[in-house]
């Protein structure tokens, strides 16, 4: 987790600028051309793939910090990650169903592939579900209240 101070000198956090600051800046441009501008500050720029590393990373961070079982941690994240992919699939058929560029065969095709793709993402979630349930036998019910909430 990085996590930078607010108070920090060496960054610098953009504000906006108010009239004072236009005009000192305007009058210090006049008196002086060739000095060196102030520092632009930093510019830091996300991809989208680090967005979905940092989610995942913190969407499963509740399941390591559980203290449950390594399997019963495995078989949880498994579940996340086999629902995040359905309704990924899902999301996709929703977009070939509006997309008005694709003929009817192509689209027929797309939606074709995308429910064979969604069908076996939901038997994969079954099976998982299944074998979460095998090993939550034996748990207390502190545990079994906490595999409930993290299933969600």
């Amino acid at each position: 987790m990085l996590v930078f101070a607010v108070n920090n000198p060496l960054i610098h956090v953009p504000t906006a600028p108010t009239v004072s600051d236009v005009k000192s800046v305007a009058v210090a441009d006049e008196k002086d051309a060739s000095a060196p501008s102030a520092a632009e500050g930093i510019k830091v720029t996300i991809s989208p793939d680090a967005f979905k590393a940092a989610k995942s990373a913190s969407t499963d961070s509740d399941i390591d910090e559980s203290g449950l079982d390594d399997n019963v941690k495995q078989i949880l994240k498994m579940i996340r990650k086999l629902k995040q992919q359905i309704d990924e699939k899902l999301a996709e058929l929703q977009a070939v169903a509006v997309d008005q560029s694709l003929t009817p065969e192509e689209r027929q095709a797309k939606t074709a592939t995308l429910q064979s793709a969604i069908s076996s993402l939901q038997a994969g979630l079954i099976t998982a579900e299944g074998s979460l349930a095998k090993a939550m036998k034996g748990m207390s019910p502190e545990q079994l209240g906490k595999v409930l909430a993290l299933s969600r």
